[in-house]
């Protein structure tokens, strides 16, 4: 097996953002179709994968929203007036983390990093809201579960306060994904696992996570990371 650091320069993993335009993805970063699978109450659950997409090396995905071959960029971007500025805070998340304290678990929410995928409720009640009950130990496994399944890692969690944050083991992959609403089928954000590198366009280099929701819809007020807007319909944006 060839680790990260047998890599030449041309297979190392990493997304690079283009100035005003796509993400450039080098490495041979696998590219896979999820969608959300939700309860009959429309309660996001998990993810199911729907196939993998073939690419070339490097590619390059859509960022403005643009395109007329998605997930792929087709150089919309440069006639439809697109602004790609990113604005997303490029300080550690441990910086902006809200934290609750429970009994065998410490819920930490970044609240700039959502991406409204929804995993972190129910029709009932909320992580946030759970977490005084985590002395229940069913109650404690599926707050520590509804927080694995958050897509952008605006919910994390250690085990004791002062530990190392506990990750899910997810595949070094970027996934286009759909999200289930009341309404049908939307895009939803790329969805970036296993701690892939992304930079900036001028450079500088964004925190590694292992949880990053990427805008595709060219909307986002945090971009380059999604949050959200593209559940609101662009006329009511």
């Amino acid at each position: 097996m060839t680790s990260a650091t047998d890599q030449t320069p041309d297979e190392k993993k990493r997304i690079v953002i283009r100035p005003n335009g796509s993400y450039r993805v080098e490495g041979k970063i696998p590219l896979v179709r999820k969608t959300q699978v939700v309860s009959e109450y429309g309660e996001p659950l998990t993810w199911k994968k729907e196939e993998t997409i073939e690419t070339g090396d490097p590619y390059f995905l859509c960022r403005c929203g643009g395109s007329k071959n998605k997930p792929f960029c087709d150089s919309s971007h440069k006639t439809n007036g697109f602004d790609g500025t990113e604005t997303a805070d490029t300080r550690p998340t441990k910086d902006r983390q809200v934290v609750f304290e429970g009994e065998g678990i410490v819920v930490k929410r970044d609240h700039s990093l959502c991406s409204e995928a929804g995993f972190c409720g129910s029709r009932f009640t909320h992580v946030e809201q759970m977490t005084a009950n985590t002395g229940d130990t069913q109650v404690r496994s599926l707050v520590m579960a509804m927080i694995e399944r958050c897509p952008s890692g605006s919910f994390a969690y250690s085990i004791q306060k002062g530990e190392p944050d506990v990750e899910p083991d997810l595949p070094q992959q970027i996934a286009v994904t759909t999200e289930i609403t009341s309404d049908g089928p939307i895009p939803g954000p790329l969805w970036v696992t296993g701690n892939i590198p992304i930079e900036r366009s001028d450079g500088q280099p964004f925190e590694t996570r292992n949880r990053v929701t990427l805008c595709n819809c060219g909307r986002s007020r945090q971009k380059p990371l999604c949050d959200g807007t593209h559940r609101t319909p662009e006329e009511k944006a």
